[in-house]
């Protein structure tokens, strides 16, 4: 059995979850999981965006040869 616990969210939060995941035709859980895991992508986006330091352009373009 998986183990679970309580989360305090907004009524209307909780709406708007439980209202995407019948759109979605997955579980409240699922749609959760989906949501937190865009959200770490698009932190990864973000790192992935920034100006790399002197160093690491340095390396990169380093003679591998």
């Amino acid at each position: 059995m998986i183990q679970t616990t309580t989360i305090r969210v907004s009524k209307s939060t909780q709406a708007q979850i439980a209202l995407l995941a019948d759109k979605r035709h997955e579980t409240v859980d699922q749609t959760v999981r989906a949501a937190l895991r865009a959200l770490r992508q698009d932190a990864m986006a973000v790192d992935l965006s920034t100006d790399l330091e002197e160093d690491e352009s340095e390396w990169l373009d380093a003679d591998a040869g």
